[in-house]
């Protein structure tokens, strides 16, 4: 197994690609904290894992529940290897000033602030156990900025520069950092970004824009992120990936 003896966080775990990393992760063999802000969707999605897996209840954008997040992994596991910083949110595609102040706030506080809380959190456990990684969720959408979602593509562009800065900072402590980049994907946020209702019709204009000619499903991006948080990526730090079907190129 891939990730036998792993022990790991994955924040918006209880449904999408965090859903789905749960899942993975468990199949290769780690125990995992299913960490969400819908306290019955982690436990349902803990459930279907079995024992490997215990829900917790955090708004990933108060440092508080943060460190409740990392203090419950580490007693409830006996260590933490891996954080997963995957949830999100966004405001709906729209011109940029139709967003208001605190929507702006709720979107910088949660794709954001929470790798701020995150790092304060586990970077201390990490140094203490000698090494640890950090893999954070961010979008093509930091990369390849579009109208309609201005706020949420910049809060995407930091979180891919925290990745490679906290990388470089990080590693003479052996703990590693990367992000994958997502392009949209089937999840509950699809509908704001698509910024019209999920048609057939309208999903195919987005769908155009993809060379591979679907969006992202969970499982991709599950896929992409067992690499990162595996053994066998380990000298792999600062890479923000595209998990994108060729949209970025």
């Amino acid at each position: 197994m891939r990730l036998a003896k792993k022990k790991i966080i994955v924040t918006g775990g209880g449904s999408g690609f965090g859903a789905a990393m749960c899942r993975l992760f468990a199949r290769e063999g780690a125990q995992v904290l299913v960490a969400d802000i819908n306290g019955a969707a982690a436990e349902k999605v803990a459930s279907e894992i079995g024992a490997s897996a215990q829900p917790f209840t955090a708004d990933v954008s108060d440092g508080k529940q943060v460190k409740a997040m990392v203090d419950r992994a580490v007693s409830a596991f006996g260590d933490l290897d891996v954080v997963v910083n995957n949830a999100g949110f966004t405001h709906k595609n729209t011109p940029m000033l139709n967003v208001d102040e605190a929507t702006f706030d709720r979107v910088f506080a949660i794709n954001v602030k929470s790798i701020y809380w995150a790092a304060q959190a586990a970077v201390p456990v990490f140094r203490k156990r000698g090494g640890g990684v950090f893999l954070n969720i961010a979008s093509v959408a930091g990369l390849r900025p579009r109208p309609g979602l201005s706020w949420y593509n910049g809060s995407k562009g930091a979180a891919i520069i925290l990745t490679k800065s906290m990388a470089v900072e990080l590693a003479p402590d052996k703990i590693r950092v990367n992000a994958l980049c997502p392009v949209m994907g089937v999840t509950g946020m699809l509908e704001s970004f698509m910024g019209m209702p999920d048609t057939p019709a309208n999903r195919a204009r987005f769908i155009a824009t993809i060379p591979m000619g679907r969006l992202a499903e969970a499982d991709d991006i599950a896929k992409a992120a067992i690499y990162f948080v595996a053994d066998e990526s380990d000298f792999i730090t600062g890479v923000c990936m595209e998990v994108d079907g060729g949209r970025t190129i």
